[in-house]
């Protein structure tokens, strides 16, 4: 679990953040939402540790980030996996050199144990037998895979994950939801996915925290999502008409 207590975070004298609270629960998928400019980004960089609040708390199980010293903070990165907007990978190694990389570098496993642990990863997300091809080689959706099964190489405690259907079609972002949540899930991960997709936030969407203006309005899950009293999640969630049939059928629904 992944607790942030009354942080705050200004740039060059504006407040991004006003003293944002939430928990980020294990085992489950944990979205954060809002508008471009909300602060949501500016959030998940503070709880990775690449911005640093001036107030607040951020406590992995416990352990408050801001107040590790060099050797607690190395040791907390171990236990995150990340997956980038883009997917990061590295044109020139294969499929399988991606996975291998985080291995290579962090753990004292032999080669043989490193080079079964990245088979096993990409047979995890379904790309067995992609292990020799390059990314160019590959599809969007198959290098966000490779990019996920680089992430849970490790086995992370705590996985983030900043826009990862971003660039995809919608039939492979269910695709992408759908495995994020069965290993969140299976592996029983912190998961915190930062994103734009409502698909996203009406599918998998276990633990949402919506940020507006640097605050955090709401907090509820996929279902509580279509009851929400806030006017301003309800425009950023239902901003379309396909949304918003969708809320007043299950609304109507509800109310036979």
């Amino acid at each position: 679990m992944i607790e942030v207590r009354n942080v705050t975070k200004s740039f060059d004298g504006k407040t991004i953040l006003h003293d944002v609270s939430a928990t980020f629960e294990t085992g489950k998928t944990n979205l954060i939402i809002g508008q471009s400019g909300s602060g949501k980004t500016v959030l998940m960089k503070s709880i990775v540790g690449l911005v640093r609040p001036e107030e607040g708390e951020i406590l992995f199980d416990g352990r408050d980030l801001l107040r590790m010293d060099q050797t607690q903070t190395k040791r907390l990165r171990e236990e995150i996996g990340m997956l980038f907007q883009g997917s990061a990978l590295f044109d020139s190694e294969t499929v399988l050199g991606n996975v291998m990389f985080p291995l290579t570098m962090f753990t004292n496993m032999t080669q043989a144990e490193i080079r079964d642990r990245a088979q096993f990863c990409l047979e995890r997300v379904n790309l067995k037998g992609a292990d020799a091809k390059y990314p160019s080689e590959i599809s969007g959706g198959m290098q966000k895979r490779v990019a996920i099964a680089r992430a849970i190489a490790l086995n992370p405690k705590y996985l983030f994950c900043d826009e990862p259907n971003s660039g995809l079609d919608p039939k492979t972002s269910i695709l992408i939801d759908e495995l994020l949540s069965d290993i969140t899930h299976e592996y029983n991960i912190t998961t915190i996915i930062n994103t734009h997709d409502m698909n996203s936030v009406l599918g998998i969407g276990e633990n949402i925290i919506f940020i507006n203006r640097g605050y955090r309005e709401w907090v509820g899950n996929m279902n509580e999502i279509y009851h929400t009293t806030s006017e301003a999640l309800n425009d950023f969630v239902f901003a379309t008409d396909l949304f918003q049939k969708v809320k007043d059928y299950i609304i109507h629904s509800a109310h036979r």
